[in-house]
């Protein structure tokens, strides 16, 4: 199936940076790439709670930005976009799932704290724990860890009071999660050496 002229005209808005079209983009398609998703961890077996369902979203999503729109500005258009975003979608998927399956691996070998989206309010009564966390991220995703965990505001939320895309919030909270779980991780690794 050949690309659509409504999927040509909205890809060229998106690259050309014209207002709304990466909202309208993410509209699109991002029932999309949660079914392929929801796929690709089934027919591995791995099961995936909501929120790390939602961060594996947003991680294509911020993959298909990042460099520029590097990865949609190679689309040839030799297929429709929903074929090449699947396409994508599952091998950002399929790292991912790979990478986590490794990473719970060596967790549980080290038998170290893991890092999950409840974990940080667990930490709370440790102040300076959640002050040595917070010193691993830059300072936009300290702002978001802070406003989601400590604030409980929503995506939407956070958006409004940071003055960010909402869009952005979510690969924000999925990047200082995986700094901060390295961290612990590190941290763990160093108390068991």
């Amino acid at each position: 199936m050949a690309l659509s002229e409504r999927d040509r005209d909205l890809l060229n808005r998106c690259l050309e940076g014209i207002d709304q079209s990466w909202r309208e983009f993410v509209d699109r398609f991002v029932g999309l790439v949660y079914q392929v998703i929801e796929h690709t961890s089934q027919s591995r077996g791995i099961g995936m709670g909501r929120q790390d369902r939602d961060d594996l979203v947003a991680d294509v999503f911020l993959e298909l930005i990042q460099d520029d729109f590097r990865v949609l500005r190679r689309f040839r258009g030799e297929s429709s976009l929903a074929t090449y975003l699947t396409v994508i979608a599952r091998r950002i998927a399929v790292r991912e799932l790979l990478r986590q399956q490794s990473s719970r691996r060596r967790t549980a070998i080290l038998a170290g704290p893991k890092f999950g989206q409840d974990d940080f309010r667990r930490h709370f009564e440790n102040a300076d724990l959640v002050r040595r966390l917070l010193e691993q991220l830059n300072e936009r995703e300290s702002m978001v860890v802070q406003l989601y965990y400590l604030s409980d505001l929503k995506y939407h939320q956070i958006a409004s009071r940071l003055g960010v895309p909402e869009n952005s919030v979510g690969p924000t909270l999925a990047r200082a999660r995986k700094k901060m779980h390295r961290w612990l991780s590190q941290r763990s690794a160093s108390q068991i050496s």
